[in-house]
């Protein structure tokens, strides 16, 4: 076991002999749980090396063109190449051994970013293998993790399912915080090109905790005499299951204008200039929606016993917008920050009722498309909010453009709470898998 994962579990059997207050975070399932104690090692890993590249790509773009449109352009490549990924391995995730899928996509990753590295400590660096190795790299990480989400359910069971989505969240908000830093450090002190070798380690690392997972198959509906759904159908299917499930649906649907929101980082900048500040305290402003989101997540305990998750979704998603409206009125960087550490809380609660609304409520055999289809609408929501913003910005001053957009954003979503009823009254524990198959299997087998 590595020393992370044995930080952790005896971190959480130290706990199992005081009272736990029930808002903290589970972490008995990383000492109880082996497969997900490898999932948790591997995603760390990969999150650290991940980070490692998100800072070691564009400023080598940079160094070699000179033109920060040049990184703009190799960032975008990657996260086209993401959004197509996710897609892709949705419909290959509830056709194959999910096991295999994370394995190849991991192996398949890291062999791409030997080639960074190799391309970085060459004597004459190539801008067109870097585009070319960030399309690589974002098309099989995104394939590797939908491969991931889909088999959570069958690694952790569907009663730890946001104990285990809290434990990535916690991860996720760590390696998003430190491995910049370090990669900045290494490339300071190495070059970029050791930069890629770190993260290439890194992620190759993965494989090791990973073989110990045991084979991951989907459950398939063996239906008489149906031949095989091409890609297109299988994908089309996830769709119609998206407008069908109105639970899931819905849940998309917040997902979506949620992530819109989240593009309001991009006028931090131009805030903190406005609060009279330079770009150190717009560093503090980017730290300040992490920090938030790390609290939620170790202060997440209480999600698992929620009697009624996605009225939670709705009503944490509604303070959220009016915490981001609340942030155009702020006024100076102080209130800023506080306000900002509120909205990241709210947004790591929302995030995590989505990963369990829509793990609990989507049938195995659909879990991989659907999975692929809710996390491509966070690139594409992202993007899109990032372009309105920045639109905005151009036109009204920083701190009324964030205000506007927050009520915006808060007056749109009122009359989408109200036409959710499904999702207001979704149970905990929504009706077992089993009838969702056999709802299937009627909807899927030939009439007469």
């Amino acid at each position: 076991m590595s020393a992370l994962a044995r930080f952790f579990c005896r971190f959480s059997s130290d706990r199992t002999n005081m009272t736990q207050p029930r808002i903290l975070t589970d972490f008995s399932l990383l000492r109880d749980n082996r497969d997900f104690r490898a999932v948790f090692v591997a995603r760390t890993l990969s999150l650290f090396a991940l980070g490692l590249l998100t800072v070691a790509v564009p400023v080598q773009a940079l160094q070699l063109t000179g033109s920060p449109a040049a990184a703009g352009f190799v960032v975008a490549f990657g996260g086209g190449a993401a959004f197509v990924g996710l897609l892709t391995g949705g419909v290959l995730a509830d056709r194959h051994d999910r096991r295999k899928l994370i394995l190849f996509a991991r192996g398949t990753c890291g062999l791409g970013f030997v080639a960074l590295a190799l391309n970085g400590l060459a004597a004459a660096p190539s801008l067109a293998v870097i585009y070319a190795l960030a399309a690589w790299d974002g098309f099989f990480s995104a394939l590797g993790v939908t491969a991931l989400l889909a088999a959570t359910p069958a690694i952790v069971g569907r009663e730890n399912l946001a104990a285990a989505g809290a434990l990535n969240m916690i991860a996720m908000r760590l390696g998003g915080v430190a491995s910049p830093a370090l990669g900045g450090l290494l490339i300071i002190s190495a070059g970029v090109g050791w930069t890629y070798a770190c993260a290439a380690a890194g992620v190759l690392a993965t494989l090791a905790p990973l073989l110990r997972l045991p084979p991951l198959p989907p459950k398939s509906l063996p239906l008489m005499g149906a031949s095989p759904e091409t890609p297109a159908r299988a994908l089309l299917s996830g769709v119609r299951y998206l407008f069908e499930n109105r639970i899931v649906g819905a849940v998309v649907a917040v997902g979506t204008l949620a992530s819109l929101a989240g593009g309001v980082r991009v006028l931090f900048p131009a805030l903190a200039s406005a609060y009279g500040n330079g770009p150190a305290d717009a560093g503090l402003m980017y730290s300040a929606v992490p920090l938030g989101a790390m609290l939620g997540a170790t202060t997440s305990g209480f999600v698992a016993r929620l009697a009624r998750p996605g009225l939670a979704l709705l009503a944490c998603a509604a303070a959220a917008f009016a915490a981001l409206a609340a942030l155009g009125a702020a006024g100076g960087l102080v209130p800023a920050l506080l306000v900002l550490v509120v909205y990241g809380y709210l947004g790591s609660i929302v995030s995590l009722l989505q990963f369990t609304l829509v793990q609990k409520n989507t049938p195995d055999q659909l879990r991989g498309r659907v999975n692929g289809l809710w996390t491509a609408q966070f690139i594409v929501g992202d993007a899109l909010g990032a372009l309105l913003l920045g639109l905005l910005g151009g036109i009204l001053p920083p701190a009324p453009a964030v205000g506007a957009f927050g009520l915006a954003a808060l007056f749109s979503f009122l009359p989408m709470a109200a036409a959710f009823g499904a999702l207001r009254r979704s149970p905990a524990e929504p009706a077992a898998e089993g009838v969702a198959i056999e709802k299937e299997k009627q909807s899927l087998a030939p009439s007469g």
